[in-house]
């Protein structure tokens, strides 16, 4: 997500870092820079010259600073400024009062949109909102199919009726089985088209007419671009759309969609799709977001999945025993495999302050396999040797590596490895503090 437009503009910053103090000119020229990177990334260019003009009345005067760097000055409002391009702040979802809250998702055909009514479903009800999916898409081949296939797997109910196609009387009949169990949320998935076209807006049309929704969610292809924008104008001049799901942000590397679709439609981006996984749906801020593009990482992003994905049960007892008796293998193992559920090591350098493109590029090029290869090493070994792995001489490396069927370089390196979390740990208890997520 926005690699090639977080690499682009980290190589202009580190170019204008570089002349210690910025003239006037060095901050036009920068500027400008900036500008080829954004409509190189599929930005609007009305946007993009509105943004420019912000950014260059701000930064008069910046050379004058002593406290602070010209060059981080410039970087500070140049994020300011992606943050109010973005959405400026977090809006969540609207809840009703009285519930249950009614959900339409609505959009193309193709744009991710029975998927991601079913991770939303998952969300809220990982949240604690008991929540339930109406089939509301009769034209789609198996669209019925699919939402139920996917309501299973996520544990979650689903409407459907096949004996009619009047989509408001499925809606309808959905929510009234909601209220008579008492659900939290309804999630309606309508029909898509491969474009946009009276007949499927007059549709969408009466069927908010009919349920009210309390949202109306438009789930746009992000990796489409300005199309995504234009999609967007449509369907809210036509529905009046209250937020937007922005889907394959995963493989967007520009984000033009991203830092368009608000300043255009001044719709907030309510959630991204970043992933297949059914928890591959992430709640957009802002802030934060405008923080990963610029690269300085997204830490309150990486500890609020650490608090979702982590077992804080397998996390207090490893904390208590490392406390107690220090760390040995079977704990480390343990550790990795926590961190191991975050996802991706690229995806969680991200998220860190710092991390520059090169350390990312060294992440996609590991071994995705490394953590079973860890795990066969360990395995390896005795009892003995994996609480006290001090007694693994020459000898011994020789026979794990041998039994694990991997070279006795990767042993030699988990051991390094695992000296190095001896280190960190103690350091931290010494300190009064764990290195493992309080919940």
């Amino acid at each position: 997500m926005f690699d090639e437009l977080s690499e682009k503009l980290e190589a202009t910053f580190a170019r204008l870092r570089g002349r210690g103090v910025l003239t006037e000119a060095d901050i036009k020229d920068g500027l400008r820079e900036v500008r080829r990177v954004l409509l190189e990334a599929d930005v609007n260019f009305q946007l993009t010259r509105e943004f420019l003009e912000r950014v260059e009345k701000k930064a008069v005067g910046v050379s004058q600073l002593r406290t602070v760097s010209p060059a981080q000055q410039l970087v500070k409002i140049v994020h300011d400024e992606l943050t109010a391009m973005l959405g400026e702040r977090r809006e969540g979802l609207k809840l009703s009062s009285i519930p249950p809250t009614v959900v339409m998702m609505v959009g193309l055909q193709g744009s991710g949109k029975t998927t991601s009514a079913a991770k939303l479903a998952r969300r809220l009800k990982g949240e604690g909102r008991a929540t339930r999916l109406v089939a509301a898409d009769v034209y789609r081949p198996a669209a019925i199919d699919q939402l139920e296939t996917l309501g299973r797997q996520l544990e979650v109910p689903v409407f459907a009726d096949r004996s009619t196609t009047d989509v408001v009387k499925i809606a309808r009949a959905g929510i009234d089985q909601a209220k008579r169990e008492r659900d939290r949320v309804v999630i309606v998935d309508t029909a898509g088209r491969l474009q946009i076209d009276d007949e499927m807006m007059k549709e969408l049309v009466r069927l908010k007419g009919a349920v009210h929704p309390d949202e109306v969610l438009l789930v746009a292809d992000g990796m489409t671009g300005q199309d995504a924008v234009r999609v967007a104008q449509g369907f809210d001049s036509a529905l009046g759309v209250t937020g937007v799901v922005l889907t394959k942000m995963d493989g967007d590397a520009r984000g033009g969609a991203a830092l368009s679709i608000y300043g255009v439609t001044k719709k907030p981006i309510k959630y991204v799709g970043v992933g297949e996984k059914p928890d591959a749906l992430e709640e957009f801020h802002p802030e934060r977001m405008a923080g990963r593009i610029l690269q300085q990482g997204d830490v309150l992003s990486l500890v609020e999945k650490a608090q979702a994905t982590f077992d804080a049960d397998e996390a207090k007892r490893l904390e208590k025993k490392v406390r107690k008796e220090g760390m040995d293998l079977g704990d480390f193992l343990v550790a990795m495999k926590q961190i191991e559920k975050l996802g991706p090591l690229e995806g969680v350098l991200k998220m860190l302050p710092g991390v520059n493109s090169k350390m990312l590029k060294q992440a996609k090029q590991a071994d995705p396999k490394r953590m079973k290869h860890l795990e066969a090493i360990v395995l390896s070994m005795t009892p003995q040797e994996r609480k006290s792995p001090g007694i693994i001489n020459g000898s011994r490396r020789a026979r794990i590596a041998k039994g694990c069927g991997r070279p006795v370089n990767e042993v030699n390196r988990l051991l390094d490895q695992f000296r190095d979390m001896q280190k960190m740990m103690k350091k931290a208890a010494s300190g009064g503090r764990m290195g493992f997520p309080r919940f």
